[in-house]
């Protein structure tokens, strides 16, 4: 059986080329200070207004010397010193040296500096060893990481910690950053209730909006969360109207399968527009995309796993596109060794939850964390990582090659 023989089932390639090509990059911007800065997309590339360093410096804790007084003599005396922030000011006169420190600037016609530990402190001034000096030794010239007008980071970068000391040493103290896509989200169902309460005959706990709210925030989102709407389709159709007015993506749980009371699927028909709500995935399956008039949508299913799952592998790249975010992509694929055998019928491609490790040889080995069905939440918490089984490919044997996508950090 292939997805061919699954009438209406689009494979998960088809879909996220569906949703990337629908999905535009938030217009508006905001300018923030440096501080407030971190997880943000630049909207504008970041030219550096100065050089780094600003000034010829010192690599070394050492002696500033000239080269050509080492010609004349092994021993200077000491005229002077430059310290980090306090450079030398006066006239260095011929034939001495000048004591410097790691970071400090450079004394006007310096050739070198020569490590402390290759001098010695006499009477008669600083006496250096034979070790050959060449010209610029342990010297960081003006401009030497960065120059001024350089491009140091680009449009549609999401600033991490690493960038955050580089703009700062560039004396940047404002950013101009897209504004975070609006994220409205609600669960749907009677028969969900609040964590805490006792639970009634047929009811069960609302556990999606705990995953998935997480992980919107975390993909850099603002999130307006409604809560759980009851299978009405009055108020979910009042729930719709006022979710689209006061954000960019409504996300939704639940009601986009085919029983009779999943009204989602029909209040979108006549509401806006769906793009496709059949995937060849497991689990997921009944996931739904589309338009509504002011956002788009996206219907997850209501088994949390595949909640969880559709989330990090469909909603993700689509809310990375339109915060701007342009480095953004998918974790590699990785080919690992089976340890243990794997549940498999051909026709969806399959994310088993699964626990990587690295063998001794250095190769990526893999073992499935248990239960795989889209309702066992337990197997999402042991997980490392997923094991991505073909369409067509059946049951998997112990010792058999896999291909294995690692998680990001919005996960951890």
């Amino acid at each position: 059986m292939s997805c061919c023989d699954a009438p209406g089932l689009m494979p998960i390639e088809e879909a996220m080329a569906n949703i990337l090509e629908n999905t535009h990059t938030v217009k508006e911007t905001e300018t923030l200070p440096l501080d407030k800065a971190l997880g943000r997309v630049l909207a504008c590339d970041i030219l550096s207004p100065i050089h780094v360093p600003p000034f010829d410096n010192s690599a070394m804790d050492g002696y500033a010397v000239r080269i050509a007084d080492l010609d004349v003599s092994t021993t200077l005396p000491l005229a002077g010193q430059s310290f980090a922030g306090a450079p030398l000011k006066r006239q260095w006169p011929p034939l001495t040296c000048i004591r410097i420190m790691t970071g400090a600037q450079i004394p006007a016609g310096c050739d070198a500096v020569i490590m402390q530990e290759l001098a010695t402190v006499t009477e008669q001034g600083i006496q250096f060893d034979a070790s050959p000096v060449t010209r610029h030794q342990n010297i960081r010239p003006l401009g030497d990481d960065i120059k001024v007008g350089q491009m140091v980071l680009s449009k549609g970068k999401r600033l991490t910690p690493r960038d955050l000391p580089m703009l700062a040493s560039l004396g940047v103290a404002n950013i101009q950053v897209y504004r975070k896509p609006i994220v409205a989200t609600f669960s749907t169902g009677d028969e969900l209730k609040p964590v805490g309460t006792p639970l009634g005959e047929g009811e069960i706990y609302d556990s999606n909006r705990y995953g998935t709210i997480p992980l919107f925030k975390k993909f850099g989102c603002d999130v307006v969360d409604l809560g759980v709407i009851p299978d009405d389709p009055a108020l979910l159709t009042k729930a719709f109207e006022h979710a689209q007015a006061n954000a960019d993506v409504v996300v939704t749980s639940g009601g986009v399968s085919v029983g009779e009371a999943d009204f989602t699927k029909d209040i979108l028909e006549q509401t806006g527009e769906i793009g496709f709500w059949k995937l060849a995935i497991k689990p997921g399956k009944p996931f739904a995309f589309g338009k509504l008039n002011n956002a788009l949508f996206c219907g997850l299913p209501g088994n949390p796993v595949s909640a969880f799952m559709t989330s990090y592998i469909l909603v993700q790249p689509l809310l990375a596109k339109m915060s701007g975010d342009s480095d953004w992509k998918p974790e590699p694929i990785l080919q690992a060794t089976t340890h243990c055998a794997f549940k498999k019928v051909p026709g969806r491609t399959d994310y088993q939850r699964g626990i990587y490790a690295i063998n001794e040889k250095g190769q990526f080995v893999v073992e499935t964390t248990g239960n795989q069905s889209s309702g066992a939440f337990r197997s999402m918490s042991l997980a490392n990582c997923f094991v991505i089984l073909e369409r067509e490919r059946g049951r998997v044997e112990v010792g058999e090659t896999v291909q294995i996508q690692l998680f990001n950090s919005t996960l951890y």
